[in-house]
């Protein structure tokens, strides 16, 4: 079954999307600096896609298969030497 994003709202601190198979992930915007530091009405932005949720304006995708998987940012570094 492919999961898909049907809704996403925000509190102070977390992102919560609404998935179509009835569950509701609550997200740390910490994960996603980008929406961290936006401003509310950016958030408020967004635009469902085949793969997650786009922000055109701040130029974030988040699929639901990475956040189902746990992972958050992939485009920062985690600064981890190998």
């Amino acid at each position: 079954m492919n999961t898909s994003a049907k809704s996403v709202r925000f509190d102070n601190h977390s992102m919560w999307i609404e998935l179509s198979d009835g569950r509701t992930l609550g997200i740390p915007l910490a994960w996603f600096p980008r929406l961290l530091h936006a401003m509310p009405e950016q958030r408020q932005k967004w635009e469902l896609s085949i793969a997650g949720i786009h922000w055109d304006e701040l130029d974030e995708d988040i699929s639901v298969a990475g956040l189902l998987a746990g992972r958050g940012d992939a485009t920062h570094s985690t600064g981890i030497a190998a």
